[in-house]
């Protein structure tokens, strides 16, 4: 009989939130850093509610996945960075 993976603890789960919102930040172009950010967001409050232990720890692992998946993009996007900024960034 497998071993089931207890659910992760809320701190964790915060832990998770706060690191996929920093990695969105590292991103230059601001239409992908507002995307990460409102999609992080989205996902944390459409799983908020589930309650079966199973499910959480599936949740919380996909969002390991996409927090992996995040970083390595942040890097990459890094490299080909668009040199003029954003209308959206451009303070008058």
């Amino acid at each position: 009989m497998a071993s089931a993976v207890p659910p992760p603890r809320r701190s964790e789960v915060l832990s998770l939130f706060r690191s996929l919102l920093r990695t969105a930040r590292e991103f230059a172009d601001y239409n992908i850093r507002e995307y990460t950010k409102r999609r992080t967001i989205d996902a944390f409050r459409q799983n908020r509610d589930l309650s079966d232990p199973s499910a959480v720890s599936a949740a919380f692992s996909d969002g390991k996945s996409q927090l992996e998946v995040a970083r390595r993009q942040a890097i990459v996007y890094s490299l080909y960075a668009p040199k003029v900024k954003s209308v959206m960034e451009i303070k008058h």
